[in-house]
């Protein structure tokens, strides 16, 4: 029976293969002639800054000096990378990075899954999900930093309570690195994991219920379906969200500036980026720092791209 089976899927693979190829063809063309005139707009938009940037990092130029500026090629780039300050920023950022990511993936996905399953009332439920999200960023920054002021915070006074009185009522939370970053990072978790639920509820809504049954008759564990059949079939929206969110973690800037404006070492690569150009400055210096960044960000999404290899266009597709 499988015999006749594989030997007629392999026949009509092979006769369909000029169709599928067409169609494929056929759809490329439609969508490059619907997203053509966007994506050149966006080109044209966002190319020139880049361009310009790259061109100014070659220069020390300072803007309370413009006539002393300065080609001084790729002594910026040296200079940022040699320097201490760069990694320390780099390793912060890196920190940040890893710590949401991991936990607004797995509450992420718990959260998607128990969207998914809920029938009722499952439109009110995404709506409450989604309240931290829609709050700004820099209006959440400071909410978390009022809750863990010294003494006025109610952070301290709910984990006084929990603990017995043995967590200290006048506890420091942005007195030391760790402590900032543990706040930083549970702000960004907070405001962010509705967006990465929603991506990965869009990602089981592709799961085949039939293969979860034909699993579970087959004696497969909750974690083996988990492993086996929906991660596999949710792999495109798992990419895109790990995608999305790594890449917006990496551009980390609100919530550490209001927190601790870079203090105790919790300074990123994107406030070091606006410290150089803004606060001192350095255009040159600055877009070295900015291009630099722009290259990380490139490089990550490359990284992730050939991790997943996944087709986009295919995907999803019956």
């Amino acid at each position: 029976m499988s015999t006749v089976a594989e030997a007629t899927k392999g026949d009509l693979t092979a006769e369909e293969k000029a169709h599928l190829s067409d169609r494929a063809k056929g759809e490329r063309n439609l969508g490059w002639r619907l997203a053509g005139p966007a994506f050149i707009i966006m080109l044209l938009v966002t190319l020139y800054p880049i361009c310009y940037a790259i061109y100014l990092s070659l220069f020390n130029y300072r803007l309370t000096d413009p006539a002393g500026r300065k080609m001084v090629w790729l002594q910026n780039y040296l200079t940022a990378l040699s320097d201490p300050l760069f990694w320390q920023a780099f390793t912060t950022t890196l920190i940040i990075v890893v710590v949401t990511l991991v936990f607004e993936l797995v509450i992420g996905m718990a959260i998607a899954m128990v969207m998914h399953r809920v029938v009722w009332p499952r439109r009110t439920l995404r709506t409450i999900v989604l309240i931290p999200y829609s709050i700004v960023t820099v209006v959440s920054g400071f909410s978390w930093l009022y809750a863990a002021q010294v003494g006025t915070g109610f952070f301290d006074h709910w984990l006084h309570a929990i603990t017995f009185g043995g967590f200290p009522m006048d506890y420091n939370w942005f007195g030391g690195r760790w402590s900032s970053l543990a706040i930083i990072c549970a702000s960004e978790i907070w405001k962010t994991t509705p967006f990465m639920s929603l991506l990965l509820l869009a990602g089981l809504a592709q799961v085949d219920s039939a293969q979860e049954e034909a699993a579970k008759v087959d004696g497969a564990t909750w974690w083996q379906r988990f492993t086996k059949v929906i991660l596999p079939n949710m792999k495109a929206a798992l990419m895109v969200a790990l995608l999305f969110r790594t890449l917006d973690a990496v551009r980390i800037y609100d919530n550490p500036y209001v927190m601790t404006g870079g203090a105790n070492k919790t300074e990123t690569l994107s406030m070091l980026v606006g410290t150089e150009t803004v606060s001192r400055v350095e255009i040159g210096m600055g877009s070295a720092l900015a291009v630099i960044l722009f290259i990380i960000v490139l490089l990550i999404a490359l990284i992730f791209v050939k991790l997943f290899k996944v087709d986009l266009t295919t995907s999803g597709r019956s």
